[in-house]
């Protein structure tokens, strides 16, 4: 099932995320008990299944290790990728250091995109979409080619 939707959320004091129960179930079911969350572009964070993450790593492995900018890469990810609890409420705490590489601060947007989510600051959110909004025919054209 492809994930989709926009949810704004509040990180608390503890830097947790508080998992929409809908996300939860198209993740797997509200008894989800762990998530990946891994640096990504545009300084977001991915959110993935471990059974995603393991589909991911998998095509990762298919990638040619014999160029420098897919090693690189590779380490840059996988040395900042967590593997996070799910605790009973739904919530996941997001690591200092993923929050600080993705600029977070207290309001930020869970977006479904496909495979996996990703987490935005909502205000770069808001700027990413009203740089790219105006271009949405020309990106969909390109994405359907």
């Amino acid at each position: 099932m492809a994930l989709t939707g926009t949810w704004p959320r509040t990180l608390d004091d503890k830097g947790r995320l508080a998992v929409p129960k809908r996300v939860r179930e198209d993740l797997g079911g509200t008894d989800l008990k762990s998530l990946f969350l891994a640096p990504w572009t545009e300084k977001s964070l991915a959110v993935f299944t471990p059974k995603d993450f393991e589909a991911l790593a998998h095509r990762f492995s298919e990638k040619s290790a014999g160029k420098a900018d897919v090693r690189n890469y590779m380490r840059l990810f996988y040395a900042r990728a967590e593997h996070l609890d799910v605790d009973s409420q739904g919530r996941l705490r997001v690591p200092d250091r993923l929050k600080a590489f993705a600029e977070l601060k207290r309001e930020v947007v869970l977006l479904g995109v496909s495979d996996h989510l990703e987490l935005w600051d909502a205000t770069r959110w808001d700027a990413y979409v009203a740089q790219l909004n105006p271009q949405f025919d020309e990106i969909a054209e390109h994405a359907y080619e």
